[in-house]
Order: structure tokens, then C-alpha cells, then sequence
């Protein structure tokens, strides 16, 4: 028999260099007044490290859209796509007699569903979890947790849930690299 190790998957640089081609295309078909054109990391490197700009993804989107005499915001929008249904009725764990488990919670309690954006405690957070009893796990898209279970009497929505949740971060980038030095240098 063969042992060999299973190989990293490459399915996300693929998915990368086909998403890159095909949003090309569509803002070529969509604005044919403009010249669009590819970009390379050497240029974003090249452009970042000659305007003296801290290595981040919004440093590099700022060089990439060429404006470099732009004010810059340090603010950016940070989005997560989440799942539209979750169709799982039954687990998978069946009782003695053939009975399986109901595990659909109601999509919906007390006016809130999962993933609203809501202000609670002061900030804006997401519904990451919610009880029947109207109590709500309410937490920001990176995870951290402003509250384990506060009262629906205590959230205010602010918008229903979609496809992609959007969330304003700050930005905090690196310390600009000493002049002429890459990553691997």
C-alpha cells in the first residue's frame, strides 16, 4: 500500500485568481471609459514603501487605487457572509425507537432574528445566539463578546440581518519597513 500525506489544498488560491479575473472583467464590461488594469504586489509594495505608508490591507488598497495624494480615512469596512438557512431539522444523534430530535430553534423571537445588528450596552454588536426566554448572545464579528445573554428589553435593532454583515473598524497597521528591506530580507 502507498502512505503518502494529502497535499495543502490550494481550492482558496484558486477561488482568488478566478474571483480576480472575473471582477476584472465585469468593471471592464461596466465602465469602458476607464482603464482598468491587473496589479501586482511589487507595485502596491513599491508605491506603499516610496510614500512612506505602514504594510496593511487598507494601506495596500490605498495604493492600488493610485490616489496617493488622498486624505485617508483609517476607518474600513469589515464584512463577514454568513449562512442564509440552516435547514438541519433533525440531529443526527437518534433515540431508542427510531425518534430523532427536533433541532430547529424558532427562527425568529421576540422580533429579533439571528445575526441582527443591535445596539446593546452602548456598542454595535450581532446577535450571535438567541433563547426562547427573549435573552440574546450579542457579540462583533471578530468574536469578542459584549454580552453571554442580555434581555430583548435591553437591545435596540438597528438593521435586519442580510447575506454579508458590515462592521467600521479602525485601522491599525504595522510599522513601515526600514528602506530597501522586504519579508525576506
Amino acid at each position: 500500500t502507498l502512505k503518502a500525506k494529502r497535499g495543502q489544498s490550494f481550492r482558496a488560491e484558486a477561488f482568488m485568481g478566478i474571483m480576480r479575473s472575473e471582477v476584472l472583467n465585469r468593471l471592464k464590461a461596466s465602465h469602458p471609459e476607464l482603464e482598468v488594469n491587473n496589479t501586482y504586489g511589487y507595485r502596491t509594495k513599491h508605491a506603499r514603501i516610496a510614500n512612506d505608508i505602514a504594510k496593511s490591507h487598507c494601506a495596500d488598497a490605498f495604493c492600488i487605487a493610485g490616489n496617493l495624494g488622498a486624505e485617508r480615512l483609517c476607518e474600513f469596512f469589515f464584512q463577514k457572509q454568513t449562512r442564509r438557512n440552516n435547514r438541519q431539522i433533525h440531529k443526527l444523534s437518534i433515540l431508542k425507537g427510531g425518534i430523532r430530535k427536533r433541532n430547529q430553534a424558532p427562527f425568529e423571537v421576540k422580533g429579533f432574528r439571528l445575526f441582527d445588528k443591535v445596539a446593546c450596552q452602548g456598542e454595535e454588536g450581532f446577535i450571535f445566539g438567541r433563547r426562547s426566554s427573549g435573552f440574546f448572545d450579542v457579540r462583533k464579528l471578530d468574536g469578542t463578546r459584549i454580552s453571554a445573554g442580555i434581555s430583548c428589553k435591553k437591545l435596540h435593532l438597528l438593521e435586519k440581518r442580510r447575506t454579508y454583515l458590515t462592521e467600521i473598524r479602525k485601522e491599525e497597521a504595522l510599522p513601515a519597513l526600514p528602506e530597501g528591506r522586504g519579508l525576506r530580507a
